[in-house]
């Protein structure tokens, strides 16, 4: 007789209820959970769930050890769980502030790592050198982006070596908005943040004129470093669309000597800010990327560097676990409060938390929000959550930080960028095309296939943690190493291929009029 095939999942802790697996196995299966079997009931797609035991309808469903929704049915040994006997729904979660906030244990100076990067005249550290275009208002969006392809395709650059390029940041807004409040000052904030980062060796302010968004509110009371030239233009001002770009033009020529002046020089890895962001999940993405990841995180907060955890809808229902970890009841109360203003904003809008998974997380395994915050907030390490800032304020503190951001991917990482990320891993499990100029992001496979279906875009394979060739602690490691490579000029593939300028978009909030 021939014995019935065998097949493995993954459980990731002896209370899981269920097991992830690792190919697509057909009904009638055994399946193997770590020493555990069942005999599959039904067919399950790779990275799906796989029920290691009865739960009976309205009772909680564990996976990493944490509830990620309620059985909406009677759930058997062997069944797929998803969307069609697991739903969302909300519970009651205990909050122990600071309980767990593992104090960083530093390496000494002379242990620490290096880069290569651009000290800039204020002593912050840029990972790139590029020439900016930034508009105050969409109806210079145009007019911008013109001056930019003119720049990046006359020639003109050739000469300058350590030039990387010219981006033109346009956006969407900056008119037709209240001239004070919320909706305003997240635009300015944005636009502040990219004004003063680090990677930018000069700019030029472009508007229309009579923009609510004026350029001089923008800049006004902005400390801008001594060594960064900015010039302002409006199209107004200039007599029209043609004049404007000429001029543009003319003055981004006139920056080139001075900004091919920068140099690399050798800093310490204590100069890094690492933004992180996932985008395309699958149910893969919190076995390997993002736990990979976060343990180069916690290898660079221990260099004296910095991680950025955003997509504040993305950790809904992992709260709780990061209150545990926060520095003070002080920073894990700035937590709760903007986990409340997400409810309120979702509810006020007819939305739910539960509304984030999309229908590609679905496809790959993700069920409910709490099952995807679970492996989202794994991004961030395990060290203590040092800060909580708001979208694009600028992030000073050293460690942890958490800043609040909307799930949604370019939204996202503008405002880590503008609060002064340096570098960026974006983990992707579905297979994401993204990059963010001026800031070098590193794009983390969550498995093999994607990787190698996928090779042009991605820049790092972690499905070898689910292969078993290799461990989170491993690829850690080597995640690390990649970000100081990519940090000292190591191009990455969204770099290659000139994306960055449509992934700029700053978080529109408020009434538009």
């Amino acid at each position: 007789m021939v014995p019935p095939a065998v097949a493995r999942a993954l459980r990731l802790q002896p209370q899981d209820d269920v097991a992830v697996a690792t190919a697509d196995i057909p009904a009638g299966t055994t399946v193997d959970a770590g020493g555990e079997t069942v005999l599959l009931r039904a067919d399950v797609a790779r990275g799906h769930k796989i029920a290691l035991r009865a739960v009976r309808r309205g009772a909680p469903v564990l996976r990493y050890g944490q509830i990620i929704g309620f059985a909406a049915a009677d759930i058997a040994p062997g069944d797929h769980v998803h969307l069609h006997n697991l739903e969302y729904r909300e519970f009651e979660r205990g909050y122990e502030f600071s309980v767990d906030a593992r104090p960083v244990q530093p390496l000494p100076e002379s242990e620490r790592a290096t880069f290569q990067g651009y000290v800039r005249a204020d002593g912050s550290v840029g990972t790139r050198n590029y020439l900016g275009i930034l508009t105050s208002v969409n109806c210079s969006a145009t007019a911008a982006k013109q001056i930019a392809a003119r720049m990046r395709y006359s020639g003109v650059l050739d000469d300058f070596d350590h030039i990387d390029g010219v981006v033109a940041l346009t956006h969407g807004q900056g008119c037709g908005l209240a001239a004070d409040g919320e909706g305003i000052d997240v635009l300015r904030r944005v636009l502040r943040g990219y004004l003063t980062h680090p990677n930018f060796a000069g700019f030029l302010l472009l508007g229309l004129g009579c923009e609510d968004n004026q350029i001089a509110a923008l800049t006004d009371g902005l400390p801008l470093r001594a060594d960064l030239p900015v010039f302002a233009h409006t199209i107004q001002e200039l007599g029209g669309t043609k004049k404007t770009v000429a001029a543009g033009v003319e003055r981004l020529t006139a920056m080139l000597p001075a900004a091919d002046r920068a140099r690399r020089t050798t800093v310490p890895a204590s100069e890094l800010i690492l933004g992180t962001n996932c985008g395309g999940s699958d149910s893969y993405s919190g076995i390997t990327a993002n736990p990979a990841l976060g343990n180069a995180v916690d290898r660079l907060v221990r260099h004296g560097g910095t991680g950025i955890v955003g997509e504040t809808p993305e950790i809904y229902g992992t709260e709780h676990l990061l209150v545990r970890r926060a520095a003070t009841k002080e920073v894990g109360e700035k937590l709760l409060e903007r986990i409340a203003w997400w409810r309120e904003y979702t509810a006020k809008n007819g939305g739910s938390m539960d509304n984030n998974p999309s229908p590609g997380n679905k496809a790959g395994g993700l069920t409910t929000i709490l099952e995807k915050s679970l492996g989202a907030v794994a991004k961030g390490g395990t060290t203590a959550l040092a800060e909580v800032v708001d979208y694009a304020a600028p992030v000073t503190s050293k460690g942890f930080v958490f800043m609040d951001t909307p799930g949604y991917d370019p939204v996202s990482v503008t405002g880590i960028v503008a609060g002064g990320a340096n570098v960026v891993c974006f983990t992707t499990g579905r297979g994401s095309a993204f990059g963010c100029a001026p800031v070098p992001s590193l794009k983390l496979a969550t498995n093999t296939p994607l990787y190698d279906h996928m090779a042009d875009d991605m820049d790092f394979n972690t499905g070898g943690i689910i292969d078993g060739t290799t461990t989170v602690e491993e690829t850690g490691q080597a995640i690390f190493e990649r970000v100081l490579a990519v940090a000292s000029g190591e191009p990455t593939k969204s770099e290659s291929m000139e994306y960055g300028e449509e992934e700029f978009v700053p978080w529109h909030i408020g009434t538009v009029m």
